[in-house]
């Protein structure tokens, strides 16, 4: 496995590697990843005053004395510490306290669990040539979550000296890993040259449930049309983003996004399907920098949240800032959204605010129903009622559209309903009510702990998404009139 770095950006740990993964105890202990890493932790620990400082009989606010925590853990991970106390200068200490060195390790292992984890591979030369490259990328990132895992218990058994009884099979690899490469495609006159240079997501993994906290749970302030490109202005660090390039209905919008924000750009992969190289090289519909300067966008207001129709190069473009504020998975969707119905009423079609769904009746009738609405006036709820009250005169319901999708007059004069997203970003407490509840082990789920608790959750496919149902019902879901 070749570990180029590792970043740490507030509760994330990212890992960027090239190549094959083949990671094994020796080489990840012996790696810069977990040299850093282990620095990181004992940084951790001086800023907290943890007891674990000096507990070992070791004081780790000495620079040295980490290297020396550093070789020891090392060791310990193929070799039990009698040996080690002998071989490494300044361990002998750790031998009369191997309790204290039990708990430290078991303090850096939490640590280290503590944080998100994604894995960014940028494939070689071998990795490249591999007939079946995502499931030899798969199989490393397996590999990579046993040997932390195996890493730990061989380290807490050659301190204690015997073998644990009970194994806790935790999620200890990387939550996500991303295989990312650059593809060519024609970047407009006039826009940031260095977005040609950022690599687009090929591939995604994700090991669910995935559970991340955001800084943000809510979304305020609302989209700004511009007069002018905010693109222009921007001094973008290839190096800090990744593109998702996702298909919204049949659109293509390339979403950047900052390392910063990590987590949330790859929460796009539960709720939009990725485009093709081959969409990719024919340029987007839409491109949405997520994660911006902020400096470079402060003349736009108090809340910069813009977007621009570049008329010239057929384009829409967008743009939110960098900051924590903004760190909320909303951002993200509903600018999505909003290009897309941007883009989609210049085509000819209608956008729509709403759920869509194709009962299919035991007796073998089936219908179309819309249900359009404001925000929070139950829209997909009510669908999942009449999936519950009705489970037994239905044999299928297939989600058209959950929140988003656009509607056209077909050539027959029939009216058409597509969507948008494959995915759902619903409130956590609606999975009270049985909704998508099959999916619950698919889903990430932000921010449980905290009101407004979200779950990003498949529900559909983009078949489904894509196909135009007829409408037979088109109803509307009002709950703030009284009746």
């Amino acid at each position: 496995m070749k570990l180029q770095r590792i970043v740490k950006e507030g509760n994330e740990i990212i890992l960027e590697v090239t190549g094959v993964l083949c990671a094994t105890k020796e080489e990840l202990v012996q790696s810069r990843a977990f040299h850093d890493f282990t620095i990181t932790f004992v940084e951790h620990l001086r800023e907290t005053n943890s007891i674990f400082l000096d507990l070992t009989g070791v004081d780790l606010r000495r620079n040295e004395n980490v290297e020396t925590l550093i070789a020891t853990l090392s060791q310990l991970a193929s070799r039990p510490i009698e040996q080690v106390a002998q071989d490494v200068p300044g361990a002998g200490v750790l031998l009369s306290e191997r309790n204290a060195l039990h708990r430290l390790t078991d303090a850096f292992y939490d640590y280290w669990r503590s944080f998100e984890r994604y894995l960014v591979c940028r494939p070689d030369d071998a990795l490249e040539e591999c007939e079946d490259k995502e499931s030899v990328f798969i199989s490393g990132v397996v590999l990579l979550a046993d040997s932390v895992r195996g890493t730990y218990r061989a380290v807490c058994e050659n301190i204690v000296g015997k073998r644990p009884i009970v194994f806790r099979q935790v999620q200890a690899g990387c939550n996500v890993g991303l295989i990312v490469a650059k593809h060519p495609w024609k970047l407009p006159e006039g826009y940031p040259p260095q977005l040609a240079e950022i690599p687009f997501i090929e591939h995604q993994l994700i090991n669910p449930p995935l559970i991340m906290d955001p800084p943000t749970n809510t979304r305020k302030g609302h989209f700004t049309k511009l007069d002018e490109n905010p693109l222009g202005a921007l001094d973008i660090d290839p190096g800090q983003y990744l593109c998702a390039p996702v298909q919204v209905g049949p659109i293509v919008e390339f979403v950047y996004f900052h390392r910063k924000m990590m987590g949330l750009g790859c929460a796009l992969g539960n709720l939009f399907e990725l485009a093709n190289p081959a969409q990719i090289e024919q340029g987007p519909d839409a491109i949405y920098i997520y994660g911006a300067d902020g400096d470079a966008l402060a003349r736009y207001g108090k809340h910069p949240l813009v977007f621009y129709d570049d008329e010239e190069n057929d384009v829409f473009v967008a743009a939110v800032p960098r900051d924590d504020k903004y760190a909320y998975f909303g951002y993200l969707k509903k600018m999505i959204l909003t290009l897309h119905n941007a883009v989609i009423m210049k085509r000819g079609r209608m956008p729509f605010h709403g759920a869509m769904t194709n009962l299919m009746l035991s007796n073998g009738q089936s219908a179309n129903i819309l249900l359009i609405g404001e925000t929070a006036t139950g829209k997909s709820e009510s669908l999942e009622a009449l999936r519950l009250l009705s489970k037994d005169l239905l044999r299928d319901i297939v989600v058209v559209a959950d929140d988003m999708g656009s509607i056209e007059v077909a050539p027959n004069g029939r009216i058409l309903g597509y969507g948008t997203e494959t995915g759902a970003f619903i409130r956590l407490d609606d999975l009270q009510k049985g909704y998508a509840f099959g999916q619950i082990d698919r889903a990430i789920i932000m921010s449980p702990q905290k009101t407004n608790a979200r779950v990003v959750l498949p529900v559909t496919t983009f078949a489904d998404v894509l196909q135009g149902y007829p409408i037979d019902f088109l109803l509307y879901a009002n709950n703030y009139e009284a009746v």
